[in-house]
């Protein structure tokens, strides 16, 4: 009998307390647990008593169905949501389908929120108290429902809310990198998400929770596949598969867009012939002047435009790292985007032309390549066409000083490409999160016109009135049940789209916001993770390319140490750019070197060009500094180095240990497999700071210093 009532026992508590499942990280930001302060818990389900979002839109019907999860999550309990109506404490829609929403718009104007801005209220309508989402039309709607749940997930007060956002950038787009055979190319989470061979009849689920994740950060555009493109994405059978993505991201706000070839309209036959890449045409010619190109073009446009009516456009790589362009005639960048961009323009597509270019005989240092070839083209460019230019004039290294072509083409509009897959920052492995890297770069006063002359200025066209913005960020997701392989790197994700839409937001605003809706609201929680990520990038400057140092890294996998490295093209080898010898170390960039400052206006013209007001930060980056001069530290470049070198490898161990102390408030699932990451980051470190000292060593002949010990080596 006491057999019995034990296992009636066992089971009551099992059903009365469910078990608690390990967190996977599939859920990212939309994981809507119940909110932990009881205060703000009660405050919510006050305001929060019903909801209206009257509308029959897919849209709106998708506006419906996450609330109704993410409130049910949040406050423990359903919430009676409808879809015709005036009734609800919460009211959702457009003048158009909301007779409230067109009575709080009389007050407000909606029309400067444009085509996705919202606002949302606490307000009074017919006498009585609601809570008010407005914009001009559903996908506005969309993204101030996704900022209504932020603030709840975050646990933020709604007394008194009055909030008006739209994004700053007009284009917000993820370049995926993926090709068509499943693989990612610097993808560091699992293969591709898109599964080419059920498309289009078997629709994988996730493509609707990417979607979710995308629309909840404002992001509306995707390249699905990779730059260096397989003419095969141009195929009818994969416009097909494409077109069923496409209806599925609609009424989320997402575009598609596609990396196109230059040479697809070449015939495979005529390719082979003359041993060159080919395409999927008829053609033995892909010159962008040629009538036959031209109309090949057109016809491939058109043909994806009864397919997807609202498709974006193109990305293209051309005359970059093998891939076919324009140049291969003896044509122009503007000529071949321009092109492209005449057959997009009847259905209102644009052309993303990448400025990722780096031929060797335009000059002999490879950082002022991209600025030599396209700021002679400024005007040239069909109105339709961005130049897509990295952060930086190298390859998204751990630090570089701003590409200086923004600024120098006022008459193009530019699109800011960032890489969110960590290609150069230790890939999934180690916890680099690149918000401060990233607003580094957009606070970048570049002088363009005077003081105040911001990247950010430039590419949200407050500077110099571009007609269109973009900003692109070079996807870190796959087919890992985490999305990004490192459970932090999803961070970045979300960063990128936090700053895509307002890049006026911080660094430490957006890590507060993904800890709160990712891991925990407790406030010794959210510090420490905090503190830990906001010092990540730098640590990882340090103990990879302290002090200006950059392409230092294994040639193939771009992942560990290789300052020896010296085989293969003089520009891809690590000696071309460090330049260690018994003087010194560094690249000179001088006005008495390869005068890559010339490339920047002034007064960074003139203070990188001198060796005592250079930033040190970009010192090694732009002078060859002998291995005794003192920095401003006062310590010898050497004794700097090393000092550098140590501090990126100690602040990971202090990861460790802040991350250690947190075991009893994280997931257990999360807790093991960020801390078994973080070992392999212990170890990586160490192997960069060993490996490049121990190199170095060999020409300045110095004792490396470890400044947190006695120990000399």
């Amino acid at each position: 009998m006491r057999q019995v009532f034990l296992l009636l026992l066992f089971l009551s508590l099992t059903f009365l307390c469910p078990p608690a499942f390990a967190e996977d990280g599939y859920n990212l930001w939309l994981k809507y647990q119940k909110v932990e302060n009881e205060n703000r818990l009660q405050e919510y389900r006050q305001v929060i008593l019903s909801v209206s979002v009257p509308g029959k839109s897919q849209t709106c019907r998708i506006i419906r169905d996450e609330l109704k999860n993410g409130l049910r999550g949040l406050l423990g309990k359903d919430i009676p949501i409808g879809n015709s109506g005036e009734a609800g404490s919460l009211i959702i829609g457009t003048p158009r389908t909301s007779r409230a929403i067109e009575k709080m718009s009389a007050g407000i104007s909606l029309d400067r929120l444009g085509k996705e801005g919202y606002v949302i209220k606490a307000t009074k309508i017919d006498g009585k108290s609601v809570l008010a989402i407005g914009a001009n039309n559903d996908i506005g709607v969309l993204y101030g429902t996704f900022h209504l749940l932020r603030l709840l997930q975050t646990h933020q007060s709604l007394a008194h809310l009055d909030v008006n956002s739209n994004p700053k950038i007009q284009y917000r787009i993820l370049n995926h990198w993926d090709n068509l055979d499943g693989s990612v190319e610097r993808g560091y989470a699992g293969k591709s998400l898109w599964k080419w061979d059920d498309l289009p009849g078997k629709i994988d689920h996730r493509y609707y929770d990417y979607a979710r994740a995308n629309a909840f950060l404002g992001i509306n555009g995707t390249v699905l596949n990779n730059v260096n493109a397989n003419p095969n994405i141009l195929r009818p059978e994969y416009l097909k598969k494409i077109a069923a993505l496409a209806d599925l991201f609609r009424p989320y706000g997402i575009r598609v867009f596609l990396s196109a070839n230059f040479s697809s309209p070449i015939s495979a036959q005529f390719a082979f012939e003359q041993n060159r890449k080919g395409g999927i045409g008829t053609l033995n010619t892909s010159d962008p002047l040629n009538p036959e190109v031209q109309q090949w073009w057109k016809n491939k446009v058109k043909e994806i435009y009864d397919l997807i009516p609202d498709f974006g456009g193109f990305l293209v790589k051309a005359n970059s790292e093998g891939m076919p362009g324009p140049q291969d005639y003896q044509r122009t960048h503007a000529d071949g985007a321009s092109m492209l961009a005449e057959a997009l323009e009847p259905y209102h597509g644009i052309v993303m032309w990448r400025a990722f270019v780096y031929t060797a005989d335009v000059d002999a240092d490879r950082v002022k390549r991209a600025y030599k070839e396209f700021v002679p083209l400024d005007g040239k460019f069909h109105h339709h066409v961005f130049v897509q230019a990295k952060n930086g004039p190298l390859d998204f290294q751990p630090r570089e000083p701003v590409q200086p072509l923004f600024g120098a083409m006022p008459k193009t509009p530019l699109m800011l490409e960032l890489q969110i897959t960590q290609e150069y920052l230790g890939h999934s492995t180690h916890l680099v999160y690149l918000a401060p890297m990233w607003k580094e770069y957009l606070q970048f006063d570049t002088h363009a016109m005077g003081q105040g002359s911001t990247l950010a200025s430039i590419i949200d066209g407050t500077l110099e009135h571009y007609p269109m913005t973009g900003i692109a960020g070079v996807t870190n997701i796959g087919d890992d049940r985490n999305w990004c392989g490192h459970f932090f790197a999803q961070a970045n994700w979300y960063a990128y789209g936090r700053l895509a839409w307002d890049h006026s937001l911080t660094s430490e605003e957006i890590a507060d916001e993904w800890i709160r809706m990712s891991i925990s609201s407790d406030s010794v929680v959210v510090r420490t993770i905090r503190l830990m990520m906001m010092g990540s990038r730098e640590a990882c400057v340090n103990y990879m390319t302290p002090l200006g140092l950059h392409h230092i890294m294994q040639a193939d996998f771009h992942y560990g140490p290789g300052p020896q490295h010296d085989t293969g093209r003089e520009d891809w080898r690590s000696t071309y750019y460090h330049r260690a010898d018994s003087i010194g170390l560094g690249f000179d960039r001088s006005s008495t070197g390869s005068n890559a400052v010339s490339q920047y206006c002034s007064p960074w013209r003139e203070m990188f060009d001198n060796r005592t007001t250079c930033p040190e930060e970009y010192l090694l980056w732009f002078h060859h500094v002998g291995w005794s001069e003192p920095l401003k530290s006062g310590k010898t470049l050497w004794n700097d180095l090393c000092a550098k070198y140590y501090s990126g490898t100690k602040y990971v161990d202090e990861m460790i240990g802040a991350w250690s102390s947190l075991e009893a408030s994280v997931d257990p699932e999360i807790y093991s497999h960020v801390k078994t990451r973080l070992e392999q980051q212990k170890t990586d470190a160490a192997i960069w700071r060993d490996t490049c000292l121990k190199y170095f060593q060999k020409f300045s002949k110095k004792p490396i210093i470890n400044p947190f010990s006695n120990n000399l080596r």
